[in-house]
Order: C-alpha cells, then structure tokens, then sequence
C-alpha cells in the first residue's frame, strides 16, 4: 500500500513537469535512457558512422554512467532522483526529442504522453529470455490491479521493440501485450560483436594485459543471474575448494556476478591462482565472453549471445524448482538448453575433464536465438530508424512540389 502510494505521488510529479516541458516544440534529437548500455553504444557509434545529424543525449543510471564518461558532443545526464537538478533536465529532453532508445522498464512511461511525431524504441537488454517477465512474471500475480495497470501503460508506449528472433518476438508480444507490428527484426546491436573477429581479439588482448594467467590457462566463466532475496549478499553455490583441487593446474575461473548483488566473498583473494572476480562494471561482460572457453551460468539471458560464439556452455540450477515459484522460467526450459544442466560442482568438473559437450546442439541455438543478428544490426537498425524517415520526409517535400 505504501510502496503503491509513493509510486502514484512519483508518478504525478514526474507527469506536472513533463506536461510543462511538453509545451515546448520537439527538437531534432535522440535521447538514450539507459540501465546497461551496451546497444545504446553500438546504436550511436553506427549513427556516427552514418553521419546521422541529430542532437545526443545519454540519460543513464549510476552504474552505466561510467560506459559514456569519455563521449565527446553529447549531454550526458544522471536519470536518478537523488540528482534533483539532472533529473529535472533529463525530463526535458524526454519531452522535447523526436527519437527515444530505452533498455528496460522504465515506469516514467506510465505517466507520459509523448507528441504524435515522437517515437519510442525498445532495444531492452537480452537477445532472448530464460526467465518469465513483463506480465508473465509470477510475482506479478501478488501485485495489485493498479500496478498491473501501471505496467500495461508502460509497455504501451514502446512504439517498437527490437528482436534478433521471431521465438523472442513471441515472448514480447506475450509479456508486454503487443501487437505484432510493434516488432523490428532488425537484430540485436551489440550482437554485432560476435561476428567481428577483429574486435573479439583486442577484447582478450586487452583482459590478458590485466590478467595474464588467461593466456595459459582455459577460462570458465560463471555468470549467475541474481536471486531477489540475495541482493544485499550473495552466496556462491560452486564448491570452488574443490574445482581448485580438480582443475587448478589448466583452468581460471571468472566470477561475474549480477550488478544488482551489493556484496560477496572475495574468494579471488582465497584462491588467486584460480579465481579472478570481475564483476565490476569496468569489465564489459562482451570481453568476458570472448575470452571464455567454457560458460556456467544458469538462468541468465547470456547464452543467447555466448551462444554466436560456439563454445561449451553449463546450466548450473541448483535451485531450479524455488526459481520456478519465485519467478518463473520459460516453458521447455529444461529441453530446449543448449548444454547440460546440472545441480553439483562435481558435475561441472566432470562435463569440463572430459569434454561432454554436444557443439552441434550450441549451433542450433544460436541460429534460432540470432536469427536476424548477424553481424550488421546496428545498421539495419539506425537505417530502419533514420534513413527512412529522411526519404519519407523528402518523398513529402517532392509531392508538396
């Protein structure tokens, strides 16, 4: 009650100075609202390559401030209450940009009306999707009717969202209640990277000057999706002692944890020899998977992408069916993985020592996950976009002739 109560209040303020702004003409601008970041980069970096004239604009949240600090001729901006004064400004461009690019549920949107001429595209932050979420999410059945409400109004105003697939388009059009013309199969931007080999050489050139021991050993990259009720402390379930006294000698393990997780055992101080714990931001998770030999994760939407790369990849679900209450997963989840899936270290150990991989079955996935991404999404992206509201917009100015 409470919780809905200071949401509604945000909401109405957010809204006054929103209509304010909104009296204001649209300018010729994009404005990126940002939680990770990584499309947003690939999306801006091909618009400069195109030469694409428009005013640019970064709203991003703490942590993916850092991902544009260097970027020269844009505004970048802090999109968080705390920050009053940017805050304010962010609501500005909100109001007064032709182009919007969000990665996330953002629910501002519940309380905006954006003018006839403005366009809101969803880039979202998974090429496919493990988990249920939007509607399907189950801890949205414990939510009150006006939250759901609020939810629908937010997925309403995503003029269009962008898949790399038609399996991820289905799950969109379920979740958020879209019509089937909202969808861009345009493929997945930072996908891109998986394709340019060039750029997957300097990610582990540059890993490996930090961290040299990745050159002579194979890496095992673990990357776990984050469990609400361990955000302010996270428990690590592999048994590392023993994956130390079994695979020590050939093998570094990763640790990337979720972002969203505050505090964890520092076992790269435990066992520096094995364990290297890069869950910094300043590592970009697409670095990590290019160095990677062998991926564990879980229910994490990182295989669709680790996927292009056709390694071996482990489902390390120690805690399948509470995960399945909690939040749920997609339907055929345990049939349709491309890897085994497993609930004890000593399990990982073996599929690793003896190579128990099928590599066609990684194959399979990716095509079906990355159907649309191959390599050129960026631009099929910001061509689709810009490039062809410029000839409708000449196309016009020729027939008013």
């Amino acid at each position: 009650m409470v919780r809905e109560l200071a949401i509604s209040l945000y909401l109405v303020v957010f809204n006054c100075v929103f209509s304010i702004f909104k009296l204001l003409p649209l300018k010729n601008k994009t404005t990126f609202v940002i939680s990770f970041g990584d499309n947003s980069q690939y999306i801006f970096a091909e618009m400069r390559r195109q030469n694409i004239q428009t005013e640019v604009v970064f709203l991003c949240n703490q942590q993916a401030l850092a991902k544009f600090k260097d970027y020269d001729d844009v505004t970048i901006l802090p999109f968080e209450k705390s920050h009053f004064l940017d805050w304010f400004r962010s609501i500005y461009h909100l109001a007064t940009s032709r182009h919007l690019f969000i990665d996330n549920y953002f629910g501002f949107l519940a309380a905006v009306n954006f003018k006839k001429d403005v366009r809101c595209i969803q880039l979202w932050h998974a090429s496919g999707a493990m988990k249920k979420f939007g509607l399907e999410d189950e801890s949205v059945k414990d939510r009150s009717a006006k939250a759901k409400q609020r939810f629908l109004k937010v997925y309403s105003k995503f003029d269009q969202v962008v898949v790399g697939s038609d399996v991820m388009a289905d799950i969109f059009m379920k979740s958020f209640q879209l019509k089937k013309e909202t969808i861009l199969t345009t493929g997945v931007p930072r996908t891109d990277f998986f394709f340019n080999e060039k750029e997957k050489q300097k990610s582990r050139a540059s890993l490996a000057l930090k961290h040299p021991a990745i050159l002579a050993k194979k890496v095992i990259l673990y990357a776990p999706t984050y469990r609400d009720h361990e955000l302010d402390y996270f428990t690590l379930k592999l048994d590392v002692e023993k994956m130390v006294r079994e695979l020590g000698d050939d093998y570094l393990l990763i640790l990337r944890l979720h972002p969203a997780i505050k505090n964890s055992v520092q076992f790269s101080n435990r066992h520096p020899n094995f364990v290297v714990d890069l869950s910094s931001s300043q590592y970009e998770i697409n670095d990590l998977l290019a160095t990677a030999d062998y991926l564990i994760t879980d229910y994490s939407s990182i295989p669709y992408e680790f996927s292009l790369l056709r390694k071996p990849i482990i489902f390390f679900t120690y805690d399948l069916e509470a995960y399945k209450k909690a939040r749920g997963i997609s339907e055929g989840f345990e049939e349709n993985l491309p890897g085994p899936l497993v609930r004890e270290t000593a399990a990982i150990i073996d599929l690793i020592k003896n190579d128990r991989f099928d590599l066609q079955v990684v194959d399979y996935y990716a095509e079906k996950w990355n159907k649309y991404s191959k390599g050129h999404s960026s631009q099929n992206l910001v061509c689709k976009i810009f490039a062809e509201e410029q000839f409708l917009k000449a196309t016009a100015r020729g027939r008013l002739r």
